[in-house]
């Protein structure tokens, strides 16, 4: 069973952090074997979170099966900075799974870092509409194959953060955002190009995300998160201590 948002998702919880990765890890190798009919396109998130999936991926047993080659990585939302930053979400990226699995060089697209902040989320934007063949999205053909997300102790994914302009944007698929309680600006997948996914996972851990999971389910406006939609699968995969209890 599937769900298309936040309180329809399925929720898969985990006795910890560690058992939540490996669950994460196998079933992403599983999708990612399983599309033969074109690339596997992947939009990663940053933060704490994934980092212990993203160095699982790089190792064995894990490097040596995942099809590589036909794998194409795409970010979900970055801090406006040098790529060799090291709060740069791509940075992060490079140092832990781009430069220690055979992923061709051609396959990997960070956010630019050069410019402006929007005019990078407009070359960002070009990028993905090349990539997807098409400027405006298809009725259930997917962007993305897999898209992870996570979340914020105020509600944030991405670089949605409460109260930005970025939350009305209904046709952009890419957007400058400055949000007032994080530093940096950033670069950000919307709604829409959010949406665009055959495979949802917000992915948390931690007591201290046990709240904002428990207002996102109930589709809290004033949590950015409860308006993720998906165009197929959304799922949850939490461990033990980020569950709410009314849903143990």
């Amino acid at each position: 069973m599937s769900g298309h948002d936040t309180a329809s998702a399925p929720v898969e919880i985990f006795k910890n952090a560690s058992e939540a990765t490996h669950h994460l890890a196998d079933w992403l190798l599983k999708l990612a074997l399983e599309k033969t009919d074109g690339p596997f396109s992947l939009a990663l998130s940053g933060g704490s979170t994934p980092q212990p999936l993203y160095s699982l991926m790089a190792s064995e047993p894990y490097v040596s099966r995942f099809p590589w080659a036909r794998m194409q990585f795409f970010i979900g939302d970055d801090r406006f900075l040098p790529h060799d930053h090291q709060d740069s979400n791509y940075g992060m990226l490079q140092r832990l799974l781009f430069s220690r699995a055979p992923i061709p060089a051609d396959n990997i697209h960070p956010i630019p870092a050069t410019g402006t902040a929007e005019e990078a989320a407009k070359s960002y934007e070009a990028l993905l509409k090349r990539f997807y063949g098409a400027d405006q999205f298809e009725k259930d053909r997917p962007l993305f194959d897999f898209n992870l997300l996570g979340l914020g102790d105020d509600g944030h994914t991405a670089s949605l953060f409460p109260g930005q302009p970025v939350l009305n944007e209904k046709t952009a698929w890419v957007s400058s955002c400055v949000p007032p309680v994080a530093p940096y600006t950033r670069v950000t997948l919307t709604y829409p190009a959010i949406h665009a996914s055959r495979h949802l996972v917000l992915f948390v851990e931690g007591a201290g995300k046990k709240e904002a999971v428990k207002k996102v389910m109930s589709k809290d406006p004033s949590c950015p998160a409860s308006a993720i939609t998906g165009m197929d699968d959304v799922r949850w995969i939490l461990d033990e201590p980020a569950t709410p209890d009314c849903v143990k």
